[in-house]
């Protein structure tokens, strides 16, 4: 009878822990706009440890734009599909930190993201993928009291560890049905253009967009294409180098978007250009 209890105690804990291939321990990342400059990525490294001292903590960045939101989405969204299966993605862009706005825990077919309900998480865990969020505002496992400035340390920093820890999600938080999702820009048509906009600027200055090559492929159906940004044209070449130094190029990046880059260069500063700025693709 004891063996069965203790059996079936394990199996409980194995379906509601974090579950990564290999069998190491769990992975905890993190993706704030808090620099390196202040205590507080280091702060949460420390909560996190002082719980689940065998966690596995990778910082994806800390370099977010203060308070951009969106580019925090699309830096975690880039980010973890190439993380094991079951690690715990915790993002902390909230310029409403303190505010009566929630704390979520997210579980996908493939990851546990914790952060603020304000759009953070919904680029990387999309409608489909989503199979239960927890509303962890509350959790019993918070250090108190809790800060109203710093909710990375004193709410997602102890639950990622709690739940890297094996305690099953409904231990930490109340179930909820949806999570607030960023309105993405939709690209859209003007006579025979493509207008789009940047969407975030990376540390090199290269400008990611929210166009994607399988859509215009769709709309040119083939042929050699231009883009114009401030108006100036920009080629696409397959790579930064396909351009001299000093020249603007458009690539397809990593996170297969369409960018605007400069050899050796920055094109956020070739073109003044940062989120929002129009870009145009046509054929030519």
């Amino acid at each position: 009878m004891v063996a069965r209890k203790a059996e079936r105690g394990r199996a409980a804990r194995s379906s509601a822990a974090p579950v990564v291939e290999n069998g190491a321990a769990p992975v905890i990342t993190l993706t704030t706009d808090f620099g390196l400059v202040d205590p507080f990525v280091g702060i949460m490294k420390g909560v996190i440890l002082g719980i689940a001292p065998a966690a596995r903590i990778v910082d994806v960045t800390h370099g977010v734009p203060a308070q951009n939101v969106v580019a925090g989405a699309y830096a975690l969204a880039s980010a973890v599909r190439w993380f094991p299966r079951g690690s715990v993605h915790v993002a902390v862009v909230d310029p409403g930190v303190g505010t009566r706005r929630r704390a979520l825990l997210v579980e996908t077919a493939d990851a546990w993201l914790l952060g603020p309900d304000n759009g953070l998480l919904s680029l990387a865990a999309p409608a489909r993928a989503v199979r239960r969020i927890f509303d962890v505002s509350r959790s019993a496992v918070r250090l108190k009291p809790v800060s109203r400035t710093f909710h990375g340390r004193d709410v997602f920093a102890p639950v990622a560890a709690a739940l890297a820890n094996g305690v099953p999600p409904e231990r930490l938080g109340r179930p909820l049905r949806s999570i607030h999702r960023l309105r993405q820009p939709i690209p859209r048509r003007r006579g025979g253009a493509v207008v789009g906009e940047v969407l975030w600027v990376d540390g090199f200055g290269n400008l990611a967009t929210n166009l994607a090559p399988g859509e215009l492929a769709r709309a040119f159906r083939g042929g050699g294409l231009s883009i114009t940004i401030a108006e100036h044209v920009v080629p696409f070449r397959p790579s930064y180098a396909g351009v001299p130094l000093g020249r603007p190029v458009a690539v397809v990046n990593s996170s297969d978007l369409v960018e605007i880059a400069v050899n050796g260069g920055s094109a956020a500063v070739r073109f003044d250009a940062g989120p929002g700025t129009a870009i145009e693709i046509r054929r030519g």
